[in-house]
């Protein structure tokens, strides 16, 4: 796995929120699951900004490390290798505060 993949795995005992920045985009993990975070162009030379809070890894995509430079393109796959879309496994009722998932 190169630089340009970020693998994300959920090694606790609840569901997990992926959300990527800056399209709001989230991605809910049952305990077990892995999803991998790339750009969704080949090639691209990506380094990841992360941010950990509880029940919630956000993830920003920079071209070349370049925090000017975010990268609004981009994939989260399953172990299998399918792309998932956003939303995924979101629990019903699921509330937000101002971007951001409310995990309680």
């Amino acid at each position: 796995m190169g630089r340009s993949t970020m693998p994300i795995e959920n090694r606790g005992s609840g569901k997990l929120c992926l959300f990527i920045e800056p399209q709001c985009e989230d991605y809910w993990m049952e305990p077990g699951e892995e999803f991998t975070v790339r750009p969704a162009a080949d090639g691209a030379d990506v380094w990841f900004g992360t941010s950990v809070a509880k029940g919630c890894v956000t993830v920003w995509l920079y071209e070349d490390g370049d925090p000017n430079k975010v990268v609004l393109d981009c994939a989260v796959v399953d172990a299998s290798g399918t792309r998932l879309a956003s939303g995924h496994q979101r629990p019903p009722g699921q509330r937000w505060s101002a971007a951001d998932p409310i995990i309680d």
